[in-house]
């Protein structure tokens, strides 16, 4: 595939990247904010997330109507999430649309910030806070990260809660947007068919009076907590664990490594925690996953069943965590290093996956590496790489959850 990467830098910071591709069938745009739970004040905790559904809600010149008609009418498909560490707004669609999608999103990262649309979201935002506390992992995970990194602002919720949302005012809103919406804190991707030149133009056109605000965020190493948790919940008729353990950062190379490791650990197949305890019957989910951040990492293991069999569950995962690393075989690496280049091969032919990879990548790391080179990565960790990852990174968690019937 014939890519070629190309980086442009706005007077006022703004950054575009993209990966061209003249034989792609379609294009794809993103806006990416380096903003998130993390770098809210917990008075507004939430306000990320708020601040996204608002961009929906329309311009001083355009009305949300008109928004979501426009992008309908281009048969685009766009979207926008919020995570602890980034918001990003983006589109896809035919390489012909391109120039249209850039100015839709370029218009909606200023929006109008009404206070009757301000009002309206936030009973929506509310109503999105009680749907989440019926699902049973994301109440748990919630709880289970907030005291895994105490006073951290890595154990802030994305949503807020019924109280900081409630209590969240346009004024706060405002503020926040203005001191971290700023052009030297976010990352235009953009990744398909495109004249890249031409889209440098028109973006600075667009953003070119953006301001710069010298964002920054809070990088100290959060100092994690143990223990162990129990919520009873008169809803729930299954119980749920959680189990969260350091890992490394999204800037340590020995991600790659402790990505394989979850993966051969708790993969949704033919993993050790399938194996041993979903197909044995001893529990009905069973699964692990890795996340990295700036400056931090860590895994999650997250498995549900029958209350009356928690403790075994329980037990049967430690078990598998004290054995992972002797029981890795030459075998078991050379079938997930497949597993992951067909996975990211599949995406890398997507220009809308490829945007995502790429902002995401250049906001936590202000580099371009190509799929490719990802690909080598993964293809060359060893053994040896899953060990020291292991030895510096144990797979002991620390904080240890349960969600339970209520008696």
């Amino acid at each position: 595939m014939a890519f070629s990467f190309h980086l442009a830098r706005l007077a006022n910071g703004l950054t575009v990247i993209a990966e061209v591709d003249p034989s792609a069938h379609t294009a794809a745009a993103g806006f990416f904010v380096k903003t998130g739970a993390r770098d809210e004040d917990p008075v507004v905790m939430g306000v990320s997330h708020f601040l996204e559904h608002m961009m929906f809600k329309g311009t001083d010149d355009l009305t949300a109507d008109d928004i979501n008609r426009a992008f309908d009418d281009l048969g685009a498909k766009n979207n926008a999430y919020t995570t602890s560490e980034m918001t990003c707004f983006y589109g896809q669609c035919l390489p012909e649309h391109l120039h249209r999608i850039n100015e839709l999103l370029a218009k909606m990262m200023r929006p109008a910030l009404r206070d009757s649309d301000f009002t309206t979201e936030k009973g929506v935002i509310l109503e999105e806070i009680a749907m989440y506390r019926d699902n049973p992992f994301w109440v748990l995970y919630e709880e289970g990260i907030q005291r895994y990194y105490g006073e951290h602002r890595l154990g802030q919720r994305v949503l807020g809660t019924t109280e900081t949302i409630a209590a969240l005012s346009r004024a706060q809103m405002l503020d926040y947007f203005q001191s971290r919406y700023s052009a030297d804190n976010t990352v235009v991707a953009i990744a398909g068919r495109m004249d890249f030149d031409a889209c440098v133009r028109q973006i600075e056109d667009l953003c070119g009076g953006w301001q710069r605000t010298g964002a920054g965020r809070d990088l100290s190493t959060p100092v994690v907590q143990s223990g162990d948790f129990t919520l009873h919940d008169e809803k729930v008729s299954r119980a749920y664990q959680i189990a969260i353990a350091p890992g490394p950062s999204i800037e340590d190379e020995r991600r790659y490594a402790a990505a394989l490791l979850t993966q051969i650990l708790g993969a949704t197949d033919n993993s050790r925690l399938h194996w041993s305890i979903i197909e044995t019957g001893i529990a009905e989910e069973a699964q692990a996953s890795f996340d990295a951040h700036d400056g931090v990492g860590e895994y999650i293991i997250y498995a549900s069943g029958d209350p009356d069999r928690a403790g075994e569950i329980w037990t049967c995962i430690k078990r598998e965590l004290d054995g992972l690393i002797d029981s890795i075989t030459p075998g078991d690496l050379e079938r997930l290093r497949n597993k992951f280049a067909t996975a990211a091969t599949l995406g890398g032919e997507r220009p809308h996956d490829r945007m995502h990879r790429l902002g995401r990548l250049w906001l936590h790391l202000g580099e371009y590496r190509p799929l490719e080179k990802e690909l080598d990565r993964i293809n060359a960790v060893t053994l040896d790489e899953l060990r020291e990852v292991y030895a510096m990174f144990p797979l002991r968690p620390t904080m240890h959850g349960k969600l339970m019937p209520k008696a």
